[in-house]
């Protein structure tokens, strides 16, 4: 005797019901520490979380592709109030010597001094931090916001406008440190820092896209 089959029907509703309950409004699994809800950030200074924080730059190669690599090993502070967004401030220092590149020659070029004691084409042999800090912080919706700052590269400071989107916030289950996570996108012009080696077959514009996750001291 065959064990008894529920209608393909009413399987499927079980099956449907089953799913939803496992998952938040967000779609995310609801038993993921970091969950897309803005009431989870509680105010407080942030330090960055720099094994979880990277900034990645693109560029265009002789216009055949864009060229990209990373920074990583970020440090720095996030400062935020949920009731007060427009108050929150950011300070963040990004090493130039962290850069990540599948080409070593093109890393060893990126660094290297210039010929003869004339200018490097890019950063030289021992560049200063990159440094970006905020001015203001304009919330653009729900999760969305535009950061103001300066940043600081190649010994230039430049205005420069960050769109940044919450992507998260809970506790970290390996140290039980509250934490909040962004994503943010901005554009620069690498001549505005004095990087002008190669242009305009190397494009000027340099499109940085950034994620970051910040633990709760």
């Amino acid at each position: 005797m065959s064990a008894p089959t529920l209608p393909i029907g009413i399987a499927a509703a079980v099956l449907l019901a089953t799913g939803a309950a496992a998952f938040t409004s967000q779609g995310r699994p609801a038993d993921l520490p970091g969950q897309l809800d803005t009431t989870r950030v509680a105010a407080g200074t942030y330090a960055v979380d720099g094994a979880h924080t990277l900034v990645q730059w693109s560029v265009d190669h002789f216009g055949f592709n864009p060229y990209f690599g990373l920074f990583g090993d970020v440090e720095g502070t996030l400062t935020i109030d949920p009731a007060n967004l427009a108050g929150a401030t950011v300070d963040v220092t990004i090493p130039v010597t962290s850069l990540s590149v599948v080409s070593g020659g093109l890393r060893e070029h990126l660094f290297r001094p210039g010929a003869d004691g004339a200018r490097p084409d890019f950063f030289g042999p021992e560049p200063a931090p990159a440094r970006f800090r905020s001015t203001s912080v304009q919330p653009t919706g729900a999760r969305d916001a535009r950061i103001h700052g300066e940043l600081t590269l190649n010994g230039v400071t430049r205005p420069l406008a960050i769109d940044a989107q919450f992507t998260g916030a809970g506790d970290n289950p390996m140290n039980r440190r509250a934490t909040v996570g962004f994503t943010g996108t901005a554009v620069i012009k690498r001549s505005d820092f004095g990087l002008t080696y190669a242009l305009p077959l190397v494009g000027d514009e340099v499109e940085l896209a950034i994620t970051a996750a910040f633990e709760r001291r």
